[in-house]
């Protein structure tokens, strides 16, 4: 009996084996499909970004010279700019419910590549073509590399998908790998922070490495929240979870700490060296959270990890290349000219300007050559009168030499 109903059972589980088969090719395909959903949303949402934020400094700069600080609300480039910026940061916030975080945190290199295209299209200065081939050399071959990189991390990135659900999400909260990264992380912070706010060490590297380890929760949880609210519009109802709202409150901290070292960062350092340190530092860090917490590249092949890595490195070669060709904006401080006061010799003649240093120094009595200087820069002179002594073969000098008699 057991040995005449064997093959009858082998027989009928078969069909069961083979329509498992056939369903993986198909679960892959999805995954795929996810993952370029994602992959184009961050990118839209970084090219959206980048473009609200030149509408907004354009917006500024035109009304710099206004009596009132605020009129640029009135002004509909701005307002276009906020309603751009806004749609931005939805395409990059629903970009990772779809794909694995180690693949839209690099993504944001577009920003990047997308200030760099505008700065030079919008560009009013006329350059000859081989000047300008020479200024923007390195920003083309910066803008390839990271447009090369780009294409790597979406081709090669992690494939894991799973359900952002209130277990799942508690189970990678509990569980030991996440648990010591998160010891780590926190000792590491802590560290920095005393050397930042005891001993005084304003360095780049120290600023922005803190906002790396507070941007690397910021993006676990980004992906925990916008997958719980995906599920949820699904019809599997997570806002009910504890979990969503701590990670909801976890979200916002952190993103609030960022932008304060962030700003911190800014009025110490150049803007160029923030935007390249800080997407090494910050994509790094948080590629590892999200290796740690959603195990991104478990059952990953050795090869799609180095092809990762790769595009991660030729990324971080590009955007380096361009944040190292942007020209470092000098405000501009108005100053006295020498050649206005009385009894101080007009330098004017030689062709050389007593004024700042524009280039480093803002300090008084720096002599700067004044032959290719833009004229908002050439000092106003005020009419001097001059007198004239001796004869009058002799040339009076271009100044007024007061003296005074013993007597006085």
């Amino acid at each position: 009996m057991e040995g005449g109903n064997s093959p009858n059972l082998q027989l009928q589980q078969l069909p069961l084996a083979t329509a498992a088969v056939s369903v993986q090719p198909h679960t892959d395909s999805f995954s795929y499909k996810e993952n370029l959903i994602g992959a184009l949303l961050a990118i839209f949402g970084h090219l959206v970004i980048s473009i609200a934020l030149n509408l907004q400094k354009y917006s500024h700069i035109r009304l710099a010279g206004s009596k009132d600080p605020r009129a640029y609300f009135k002004t509909k480039t701005w307002w276009c700019g906020l309603f751009l910026l806004v749609l931005g940061e939805l395409g990059v916030f629903s970009s990772y419910a779809f794909a694995p975080l180690s693949l839209i945190v690099p993504l944001s290199a577009v920003s990047v590549i997308a200030s760099a295209i505008i700065g030079i299209i919008f560009i009013k200065e006329k350059w000859k073509p081989k000047d300008f081939l020479r200024r923007y050399v390195l920003s083309f071959v910066g803008c390839g590399l990271a447009i090369v990189g780009t294409y790597l991390l979406i081709t090669f990135g992690p494939n894991s998908h799973e359900k952002m659900t209130g277990e799942n999400i508690t189970r990678h909260l509990v569980s030991w790998p996440f648990l010591l990264y998160m010891l780590v992380e926190i000792v590491m912070f802590c560290l920095l922070l005393y050397f930042y706010k005891e001993k005084n060490a304003n360095y780049i590297v120290v600023i922005l490495l803190l906002v790396a380890l507070l941007g690397s929760m910021t993006v676990v949880t980004v992906k925990a929240v916008a997958g719980m609210i995906v599920v949820s519009i699904q019809g599997n109802l997570q806002l009910d979870y504890p979990i969503f709202y701590i990670m909801l409150v976890c979200m916002i901290a952190t993103a609030i700490f960022q932008a304060t070292f962030l700003a911190q960062a800014s009025q110490l350092y150049d803007s160029s060296q923030i935007a390249s340190i800080g997407y090494i530092l910050s994509t790094t860090v948080a590629i590892t959270a999200g290796a740690t917490f959603y195990l991104d590249f478990t059952g990953e092949d050795v090869l799609h990890i180095c092809m990762f890595a790769l595009g991660c490195l030729i990324a971080f070669l590009g955007v380096f290349l361009i944040t190292r060709n942007r020209k470092k904006s000098v405000p501009f401080e108005p100053y006295i000219s020498m050649d206005a006061m009385p009894g101080m010799q007009n330098m004017h003649d030689k062709g050389i300007a007593v004024q700042p240093d524009l280039k480093a120094s803002f300090s008084y009595g720096a002599l700067e050559n004044n032959d290719n200087m833009p004229e908002i820069y050439t000092p106003a002179t005020l009419p001097i009168v001059q007198e004239q002594h001796g004869s009058k073969g002799v040339s009076a000098p271009p100044y007024r030499v007061l003296e005074h008699s013993k007597k006085e």
